[in-house]
Parts: C-alpha cells; sequence; structure tokens
C-alpha cells in the first residue's frame, strides 16, 4: 500500500488552509517583486535561433556546435573549443585528456563546487585539497606547494565567483611539470593581469553554462578550451566516444556532445557577453562604494590589472545569518558559498584529509554571503539590495 487515501492525500498528512484571494495576491506580488540572484536572458533572437535549429532538422554533429566552439574559443584567447554537456562533464573531460587516472594526485581548493574534486574521484585519481588565499580566495601557492608530491600530475584552479587565479601559478606549473586546469564555470569573460581570458590561462579550461552562469545556453551546457595545439584535435574527439573524422575510436570517449540548439542559443548570448559584464561590473563598482567600512562586513577583493567577472559578489560578513534574514525580510535572495568545504562532505569521509583543518577555507566558508549581481537588475533593484545590507548593520542608505 502507498498510504494514500483515494484522494491522494498521504495519510497522516494535514492540509494547508487554503488561502484567500487576498493572501494569495499578495504572496504573489512579493514573489514578483523579488529580487533573484540570477536570471537567464531570453529574447526574441535566442527564440529565432533555437527555432532555426530544430526547423533544420539538423539537431546533433552539425554547424552550431562548431561555430560555437570555433567562436567562444577566439573570445577566450584560446586555439580550439569543444562544447560539451556541462561544466562538471567538461572537467572530467580535461583530465580524460590530460591522462590522469588512478595514481594520480590532483590538487584542489576545498572552497568550491563539489564537482571539482568529484571529477577527478571518478577518474580513479586522487583530489589533494588545499587552502584559498585570505584577499582573493582562490587556490594559494603556498598551500599547494605544501600539498605537492611526486605523484602531483595536476592543479584545478577555480576563478573562484569570477576572480581569475593568481599568474604565477602558471609558471609554477610549468616548473613542476604539473599541468594546469582552469575551472572557469564561473568566469565568462574575466581577464588576467597578463591580459589573458579565462579559458586561455592553462593547459585546458573549462566552463559551464548553466542558467544563473554569466552566459547560458537554454538548459545545461559547457565547453572545455585549450591553447595547446597538441591537445585540439583529441578534445573533440573526447566528446565523441573517442572517435575520429573515419569513425574509428583511438581512446575511451563518450557521448559527451552539446546540442545543436544549446549551441544555437549559446552564439547569441556569446554576442551579449561582454555588454552584460559590464553592467555587473557597474553593479559591483556601486556596491563597493557603498559598503565600504562597513563594520563586520568586508566587500571582495579584485586582484591588481585583472578584470572580474562578478558571477557572484560575496560579502564576507561576521553575522551571516542576520545579513541574510533581513535581505529575505525586503524580498531579496542570497547564498552562502560554499558553506559546507568539500574536504568536510560525506563523501569525502574516507579520505586522508577528511575534517582536517585548512585555516583559511573554514574561516570563510560560511560567511560568504552572496548578493544579486546579475546583469537584468535594475538601478532601483541595486539600491534595494543595498538599502538592505546597510539596514542589517544599523545603517541607512
Amino acid at each position: 500500500m502507498s498510504g494514500r487515501t483515494e484522494q491522494g492525500v498521504l495519510k497522516g498528512a494535514t492540509r494547508s488552509p487554503l488561502k484567500t484571494h487576498t493572501q494569495g495576491g499578495e504572496e504573489q506580488r512579493r514573489s514578483m517583486n523579488r529580487i533573484a540572484m540570477a536570471r537567464p536572458s531570453w529574447d526574441q533572437e535566442m527564440r529565432q535561433a533555437a527555432l532555426d535549429t530544430l526547423d533544420s532538422l539538423h539537431w546533433v554533429k552539425g554547424p552550431q556546435g562548431k561555430a560555437f566552439g570555433k567562436e567562444f574559443s577566439a573570445y577566450s584567447d584560446a586555439v580550439q573549443g569543444t562544447p560539451c554537456q556541462s561544466g562538471s562533464v567538461a572537467l572530467w573531460a580535461a583530465l580524460r585528456l590530460l591522462d590522469i587516472g588512478p595514481g594520480d594526485e590532483v590538487l584542489v581548493p576545498s572552497l568550491t563546487y563539489i564537482a571539482t574534486a568529484t571529477c577527478v574521484s571518478l577518474c580513479g585519481a586522487t583530489p589533494v585539497f588545499v587552502d584559498v588565499e585570505p584577499s582573493y580566495w582562490c587556490v594559494d601557492l603556498a598551500s599547494m606547494e605544501a600539498a605537492r608530491t611526486p605523484r602531483t600530475k595536476a592543479v584545478i584552479a577555480v576563478h573562484l565567483f569570477g576572480q581569475m587565479c593568481d599568474d604565477e601559478l602558471v609558471e609554477w606549473c610549468e616548473e613542476h611539470g604539473i599541468a594546469y586546469i582552469e575551472d572557469a564555470a564561473q568566469a565568462h569573460g574575466a581577464v588576467a593581469g597578463d591580459g589573458r581570458k579565462a579559458g586561455g590561462v592553462g593547459d585546458v579550461a573549462c566552463f559551464s553554462f548553466f542558467p544563473s552562469k554569466n552566459l547560458a545556453v537554454g538548459g545545461e551546457g559547457g565547453m572545455m578550451t585549450t591553447r595547446r595545439e597538441d591537445l585540439a584535435a583529441r578534445m573533440d574527439a573526447l566528446v565523441n566516444h573517442g572517435r575520429d573524422a573515419r569513425l574509428e575510436s583511438h581512446e575511451v570517449g563518450s557521448n559527451l556532445r552539446m546540442s545543436e540548439v544549446a549551441a544555437a542559443i549559446g552564439r547569441v548570448q556569446l554576442k551579449r557577453l561582454d555588454g552584460w559584464l559590464e553592467r555587473r561590473r557597474e553593479i559591483a563598482a556601486r556596491y563597493h562604494e557603498a559598503f565600504a567600512s562597513i563594520e563586520g562586513l568586508e566587500t571582495p577583493a579584485i586582484r591588481p590589472g585583472t578584470a572580474h567577472a562578478w558571477h557572484q559578489y560575496c560579502l564576507l560578513a561576521d553575522h551571516p545569518d542576520s545579513l541574510r534574514a533581513t535581505l529575505d525580510d525586503a524580498g531579496i535572495d542570497s547564498r552562502v558559498y560554499y558553506a559546507t568545504p568539500i574536504h568536510r562532505q560525506k563523501v569525502y569521509e574516507g579520505h586522508e584529509q577528511f575534517e582536517t583543518a585548512l585555516t583559511v577555507t573554514d574561516d570563510i566558508a560560511h560567511r560568504l554571503v552572496a548578493i544579486p549581481v546579475h546583469h537584468q537588475m535594475t538601478d532601483d533593484d541595486v539600491e534595494r539590495v543595498i538599502a538592505a545590507v546597510l539596514a542589517s548593520s544599523g545603517l541607512s542608505s
């Protein structure tokens, strides 16, 4: 028995009282006026691109995917771009591309999304967790040097929240013969201190086009880029069962391809990306101005000489719960990134670093409160966010 009555209600469950028209209308009004953390962009040109691709009946392995890869790689200062199904898939494929597997170690930050570490585990290699910089929150070179062993094969450096990693990481990896994988899932259009964009710095870079990201494709999607000619051909093959142009498989790959419809949408969004980034940077600058010198709040630092992509704008708060409650009362969404670092999550309870100390990560993880910074915010939205943050500190705008 399922435990359901004839009316389909679980036995023992209590029904919620019916809302009146007035109550429902007020709740809907608040919902409509709520400022979300992110909102996908969608317009007539994107819709038409999707419909035209569907009407073409060329839904996979067609011209849209090839063009999107070429255009995105050119944008990212890379020699090759290969669209795929997600950012997580891109990370796994990047490790396969670099022949990383059992017996190998890969340095990863613990302050990031879980896929940065689990992709290593899925390849049979071992993720080794390292700390982040106290100022910029990206992988810390001193922590990586302390964690490096003869088994270290690669580092997955996350451009966290849109902040580029230290330029010195490139030289460090070259010096020690370690592959540099950029986790650029949050860094579309970010620029390093040497002028190179995210995607053109490491050996391989991985992007996500999840709907909340700075660039999306109408669903799940990802991209691999490389600056190495010797990896370019293998990259395309890897997402297509390891096949070459003659349809012969030379290595273990899988069907990781992006759909033609998603690629068509991504091509339109890529044309808009720089304008959207400009708006995000305007909002971040306004936040910096408004939140300077507030006791108990620290604004995110920007690495000198770089251009931040502002996928997230995170305040380091002494009282994160209070700040989030005030924002919620004002109809503003917020998130904590990442409240439980990866090395403290149950999936890695058998790892030798489980719940060991990572000083900076453990200090800031539960205190990083992200507030809305997406390009569709109006000036009034921005001022509402500012007023709420100031109110949480007992100040007024």
